[in-house]
């Protein structure tokens, strides 16, 4: 039929979408995110496969108006349908990537690169090979160095809860010490629970990329006489 795809240009845009989403998922799995290689592969796959679906669909109704000209008025194929599912859908994907967790936010970066490889996808499966090529390099090179070209330090705030206030107050300090943490800020608090005294100190701290805001809580919360460290929402 007219225009239809021929196997090896299916073959094509199917092995191009699997490079380009594998490359990108690739990425995500180094930096251990939610969704990792096969994830990325199979939406960047899938969301090809339903735009090659969609220029078929279109070819069909080029044919068909060709075979049959009085059926011209009455054939409708709309180019952007199915792929307008494919984006308003892979939303869902992506939410499920997001996690909530001690007021922080976690996901986010990786839900974007889900729908992005989705959008990869379309152009690809489409036939948009400059669209798809460039639009990888684009984001290959945001995911992959623009941290490292653009250096942001945060603050944040982080609120811990400990006791053997002098003995305790020196392990946080070291800790952000050897971290290269800087206390932009804090509040001190103390309570009392039973005969112990709770002490509860908020840091504004600013810190660097070489160090997590999760991996900061963990360590922390290693010392015995630290009974709860949870970030807050600044």
């Amino acid at each position: 039929m007219l225009g239809q795809l021929s196997v090896l240009n299916v073959i094509i845009r199917l092995l191009l979408a699997v490079l380009f989403s594998g490359i990108i998922g690739l990425d995500r799995a180094y930096k251990h995110r939610p969704a990792g290689l096969r994830t990325h592969i199979l939406v960047c796959l899938g969301a090809c496969i339903i735009a090659m679906i969609q220029k078929n669909i279109g070819f069909d109704a080029l044919e068909m108006a060709r075979q049959y000209p009085q059926y011209k008025g009455v054939l409708r194929a709309d180019d952007a349908r199915l792929i307008a599912q494919v984006v308003s859908g892979i939303g869902f994907l992506g939410a499920g990537t997001i996690i909530v967790e001690h007021h922080s936010i976690r996901g986010l970066t990786t839900a974007a690169s889900l729908w992005v490889v989705a959008c990869l996808g379309i152009a690809v499966g489409m036939g948009d090979y400059i669209i798809a090529i460039v639009g990888f390099l684009v984001v290959y090179a945001v995911l992959g160095f623009l941290k490292k070209i653009i250096k942001i330090s945060p603050v944040r705030k982080l609120k811990i809860e400990y006791k053997h206030k002098i003995d305790t107050k020196k392990f946080i300090d070291d800790y952000f010490q050897r971290h290269d943490i800087t206390v932009e800020g804090v509040r001190f608090s103390v309570s009392r629970l039973e005969s112990t005294k709770i002490y509860t100190n908020v840091y504004s701290i600013d810190f660097g990329k070489n160090i997590d805001y999760v991996d900061i809580v963990e360590g922390l919360s290693m010392n015995e006489n630290i009974i709860k460290v949870e970030t807050i929402n600044v």
